[in-house]
């Protein structure tokens, strides 16, 4: 009985190994932080709320999307933004607005400041395709009068931008083409808040 155990430990020990089948492939992560540049714009007159950013099926997972010719969506598996795109898209967009100079603030759900501009938002699109990077927003402005009113729309919008990017472009050149993007939509909407207010 004990040579037969003998015999088949080898056996047993062949299925484990303590190597990886593959080599270890390091996640490289990019920063999504486009900044509005310049002077603040003008005199603030309005305090605004930024409500949550929602996301667009997909856009929850970190890694950089790839729109292909052939119509098929890539996820990059190990090219990915430090953390979900819409995060970081509500973020930079609300460092945008204080940086405008057009706010007396810009604040979050849940604050005590009463404000009479509602901002919701949704990143629809933030991905590489055959024509460059694009980055595409939904946008709904709405107003609310003093007490308990409900909110009445001041304006609905969609912003796209577009950036051109080489052929054979590297993952990091793609992230900076996508966040240049984003800072194009970034830029556009701004400009369509103050046409409204």
């Amino acid at each position: 009985m004990k040579r037969r155990l003998i015999l088949t430990l080898p056996l047993f020990g062949a299925g484990c190994s303590v190597l990886p089948d593959r080599p270890f492939i390091e996640a490289r992560r990019f920063v999504l932080d486009p900044r509005r540049e310049g002077p603040p714009a003008g005199r603030p007159r309005h305090a605004i709320q930024l409500r949550s950013m929602r996301a667009a099926p997909g856009l929850e997972q970190r890694g950089l999307r790839r729109l292909r010719a052939d119509g098929r969506l890539e996820v990059a598996p190990y090219e990915e933004w430090l953390a979900p795109p819409a995060e970081l898209a509500e973020q930079a967009l609300r460092q945008w607005l204080v940086a405008s100079g057009r706010f007396t603030a810009v604040t979050a759900p849940g604050s005590r400041l009463e404000t009479s501009l509602i901002l919701e938002t949704e990143l629809l699109a933030l991905q590489m395709g055959p024509e460059g990077a694009r980055a595409a927003m939904a946008v709904l402005l709405l107003t609310q009068a003093s007490g308990l009113g409900e909110p009445r729309p001041r304006g609905q919008t969609r912003l796209e931008a577009l950036i051109a990017v080489p052929s054979g472009a590297d993952a990091a050149a793609q992230a900076a083409a996508m966040q240049a993007a984003l800072s194009r939509v970034l830029s556009d909407l701004e400009s369509w808040i103050v046409s409204l207010i």
